[in-house]
């Protein structure tokens, strides 16, 4: 699919910076008509289940089969940066072409197609998200080292009330009753997961270590919970100065901010020695393939798979935060936890009890609750504004 063409009805983003609050709960409430008709909104939420389920498990397996290089797990989280050259490129050529054929039927010189649509500033601002990422891949990489995958994705599922709080404060996220009710029921799934996690501490696994890796993910939470307002307040500013946001530009955010993160974490692998060979082999990554659990195949099939599906959950994520919100994406990422828990107690053979069942109901509530009041606010929007129209000359008495 060509994705410039998908998008060539350049949508504004929902939450632009304005000074009125009534004019910004107005567009607010136009986007979310065009946040249930937008295919590529599907696409984004099938990348970010793919990658939330898929991810986790594929580190959790690195650490469980001999892997202990945290560095190198939290490269991994945005090493699949490259992937997206493909499409960018893709929808370069195909703006070329469409330059050409307007050019050619005005009658004027070919002008020259920029190869990039981000501003100087927007560079910035996705620059200093990426490192703000690469922290927060460290963290996450620390935790899980030292927890289950159930654990940590149920801390990690804290970042919803981050969220929810950064949202307000920098975006302006207008609540509902029925967003409000999905945070509070999200939440106390979690709550209920988290009091439930006490007794899981891994074989191996000293209860310091477990100590810091329950509060290193806390702080992973805490810390992406910002990312991801600071991502739309970024979307946002773009669309108050150029006046439009399109795919490809979330795309090349994306890039820039995978590509920062990546760099990040190979400085601190470099720092770590974690690319220094010595003549036993096993203080470098050499040696610890040689010594994986899966063999030195698995284990670049294993590395290679966590990139790929790290990097189809984070572009999903910011595809979701494009055509809804920050918030959205928050209470889709935290809706998919039940499912990273029912492939942990399907591939880890971790225990799943009463609670776990009760807080898997509470998230599916908390989902539909959402969307429900996104619906309904879509409904009203529309009846407004057709209420707001003056009526046709053809349908007035005579």
């Amino acid at each position: 699919m060509e994705v410039e063409a998908a998008t060539t009805q350049r949508q504004p983003c929902k939450n632009a910076i304005t000074t009125k609050q009534q004019q910004q709960q107005q567009q607010q409430q136009l986007s979310t008509g065009r946040l249930f008709r937008s295919p590529l909104l599907v696409v984004n939420f099938v990348l970010m289940v793919v990658g939330s389920a898929c991810g986790p498990l594929l580190l959790r397996a690195y650490f469980l089969r001999g892997g202990n290089r945290k560095w190198l797990s939290s490269l991994l989280q945005t090493a699949g940066w490259p992937l997206l050259l493909a499409p960018l490129c893709f929808s370069y050529s195909s703006r070329r072409r469409r330059r050409e054929v307007e050019d050619d039927g005005a009658g004027a010189g070919a002008a020259a197609t920029p190869l990039f649509l981000m501003t100087p500033r927007l560079l910035v601002a996705s620059a200093v998200v990426g490192l703000m990422t690469g922290v927060d891949d460290l963290l996450y990489a620390y935790g899980l080292a030292y927890l289950p995958v159930s654990t940590s994705s149920i801390l990690i599922s804290t970042q919803l009330a981050f969220t929810a709080a950064f949202a307000l404060l920098l975006v302006r996220q207008r609540f509902t009753a029925f967003s409000v009710n999905a945070v509070v029921l999200l939440s106390v799934g979690a709550a209920m997961l988290g009091m439930n996690a006490g007794g899981d501490r891994p074989a191996g696994v000293s209860r310091a270590q477990y100590c810091a890796g329950f509060a290193m993910t806390l702080a992973a939470a805490a810390l992406y919970g910002l990312v991801l307002p600071v991502m739309e307040l970024s979307q946002a500013h773009h669309a108050a100065a150029r006046g439009a946001v399109t795919y490809t530009l979330v795309m090349e955010m994306q890039l820039v901010i995978g590509f920062v993160a990546t760099a990040f974490s190979a400085v601190g692998m470099l720092v770590n020695n974690d690319f220094h060979l010595e003549s036993n082999q096993t203080q470098a990554i050499p040696g610890e393939a040689h010594e994986f659990g899966l063999g030195q195949a698995g284990y670049c099939l294993l590395l290679a798979g966590s990139a790929a599906m790290y990097q189809c959950f984070f572009l999903g994520t910011i595809g979701a935060i494009f055509y809804g919100s920050a918030l959205l994406a928050g209470v889709i990422m935290t809706v998919l936890i039940p499912v990273t828990e029912v492939l942990a107690v399907m591939f880890f053979h971790e225990p799943f009890n009463g609670t776990k069942g009760v807080a898997l109901a509470l998230s599916l509530w908390g989902f539909v609750s959402y969307f429900y009041g996104e619906v309904r606010a879509a409904k009203a929007a529309h009846r407004r504004r057709h209420s707001d129209e003056p009526p046709k000359p053809d349908h007035l008495d005579p």
